[in-house]
């Protein structure tokens, strides 16, 4: 009896030991697999050809548009700030062919966490428009010159308070100096002198022809105030979870309204 149950345990025994050896060999060969430089390459390749698709998708949905915002700017009224939300609307507006775009929230919360938010931008450039694409954009500091000048034209600035507002007191104070110095007179000013002093010290951007402003306050919170006189200004609940086709039909609404320039 003695020998029978030790013969039992013994194989008992062999049969684990095979069970344990058979699972090691399978979870080996699956990492071998899934590492191996042959399957890296055919991961790499698919993730850049998914890329292509989605920027040829992307790019055609731009081209069908009657027409399409030169300068779009992001504002955020919200509480909550997502990086994540606020990149994928701005690699969207790369890849529709948009030239210009500003990132604003009144609380100077992107701004002041600009190099986190251009990660990010650049880290959503590689995922949604492929593994090849980090090179898509130019970045713009409103107190400093190009911080990275990438190949493709979309221009990125993150703005707050600061901007705009501080730029229309700089061109009253300027146009005071001219008026002391009597190259002026004070009943020479009108929108065109002002328009023209503020353009020696804009960023290089053109104005705003489209804002989507985010969130549950119906007001711009300061945005650009000067630059968005003949904006068109669409309202959206969240810019958190935004989905594209969300952010394309905005655009089929901007492309589809009628812009009467006070007439």
């Amino acid at each position: 009896m003695a020998l029978f149950e030790l013969v039992w345990r013994v194989l008992h025994t062999v049969l684990c030991l095979h069970r344990t050896l058979s699972a090691w060999l399978r979870n080996g060969m699956w990492a071998w697999k899934r590492w191996n430089p042959a399957s890296l390459a055919f991961g790499f390749q698919n993730a850049k050809n998914k890329g292509k698709s989605r920027r040829a998708r992307w790019r055609s949905h731009g081209r069908s548009l009657k027409k399409l915002p030169l300068h779009l700017g992001l504002v955020v009224t919200e509480e909550e700030s997502s990086y994540t939300d606020i990149a994928n609307l701005v690699v969207w507006c790369m890849a529709v062919g948009i030239s210009y775009v500003s990132v604003y929230d009144n609380q100077g919360i992107f701004k002041r966490n600009n190099s986190r938010l251009m990660e990010e931008i650049l880290k959503q450039q590689q995922e949604l428009l492929g593994l090849d694409c980090s090179k898509y954009s130019e970045f713009l500091n409103s107190h400093q010159k190009v911080e990275q000048v990438l190949s493709c034209p979309t221009t990125v600035k993150v703005l707050s308070p600061d901007d705009g507002k501080a730029d229309i007191v700089k061109a009253a104070q300027k146009y005071c100096q001219l008026v002391a110095q009597q190259q002026r007179r004070s009943t020479d000013l009108n929108v065109n002198i002002m328009d023209s002093l503020l353009r020696e010290s804009a960023f290089g951007l053109p104005d705003p022809d489209l804002v989507l402003k985010f969130g549950p306050v119906e007001s711009t919170l300061g945005f650009l105030p000067w630059h968005i006189r003949l904006t068109e200004i669409i309202s959206l609940p969240s810019h958190i979870n935004l989905s594209y086709e969300r952010f394309i039909s905005a655009l089929r609404q901007f492309a589809a309204c009628e812009q009467r320039m006070g007439k």
